[in-house]
């Protein structure tokens, strides 16, 4: 098995960025959903309800990031250094730094609603889900988790499905993940729950399964929503945590990985 794709999500919610490599930091790889989109109230918008935040396509910089999208100028985007405010990432308040009224205007106007960027300047404000974790161990803006992992092989078995039902299939994007293994059987991942899983030579644990929400069901490259693949996975792959696709994984150590990786279940 090895380490067949690499991606990180510069601002929660929008557009992915390819890599060949990537460094694996304790709450995720560098850079990851390390900005955050949030409303009027301060909070968290998604393409959940909003998919025109897929057209925003953000570009790492030295100083750090541009915002590019369809019919709009670039923006370039500096690290924030203003004062911290409070947003709120679901269920819970977390201290940001606010990019800027000229971000913000350019955002709310790709979007057609009010909206503005945050940054979270220190990673270590938010703990992972503490049943699956140790006290110490922390995430960016993610969901929940550092990473994700998907498998090619179970990828195969829902596009089988879907054509089986007479849907198009779809590609990996869909599900948003940072590492994707290849090599491994359909579903060989439902077995690494509770393992240690090296990816190179950077260690992870994998505390839980993914569960699948309605974001999955957005082409990220269009922004059309449809009914697939959350209607297959209901078919067949429902389980009491949900609709599984992917599982979650937490760092051991700091390091650097790459495609071509080799991938061992500890």
């Amino acid at each position: 098995m090895y380490l067949s794709y690499l991606a990180t999500y510069p601002i929660k919610s929008c557009y992915r960025t390819e890599t060949e490599r990537a460094e694996v930091e304790p709450w995720g790889l560098a850079g990851d959903r390390r900005w955050i989109v949030v409303d009027e109230q301060s909070k968290l918008i998604t393409q959940r309800d909003c998919p025109p935040m897929g057209r925003i396509r953000p570009r790492y910089t030295e100083s750090g990031l541009v915002l590019e999208a369809a019919g709009m100028n670039p923006l370039d985007v500096p690290f924030p250094t203003g004062g911290l405010a409070d947003i709120r990432h679901f269920h819970r308040w977390i201290a940001a730094t606010f990019a800027g009224d000229v971000v913000a205007q350019w955002i709310s106007r790709v979007i057609e609603r009010p909206a503005r960027l945050f940054y979270l300047d220190d990673p270590t404000r938010r703990p992972v889900e503490p049943d699956f974790a140790k006290p110490d161990d922390r995430v960016s803006f993610a969901d929940g988790f550092p990473l994700l992992l998907t498998n090619e092989g179970s990828l195969r078995a829902v596009n089988d499905w879907l054509v089986e039902d007479g849907d198009e299939p779809i590609a990996m994007t869909r599900f948003r993940p940072n590492v994707v293994v290849a090599g491994a059987p359909a579903w060989a991942e439902d077995d690494w729950i509770g393992r240690r899983i090296a990816i190179g030579d950077v260690t992870f644990r994998a505390p839980k399964p993914c569960d699948r929400c309605v974001l999955t069901t957005i082409d990220p490259e269009t922004g059309e929503k449809g009914r697939q693949p959350l209607r297959v996975l209901g078919k067949h792959r429902r389980f009491p945590e949900g609709l599984l696709f992917g599982i979650n994984l937490i760092p051991d150590v700091r390091g650097e990985i790459a495609i071509g990786d080799e991938i061992t279940i500890l």
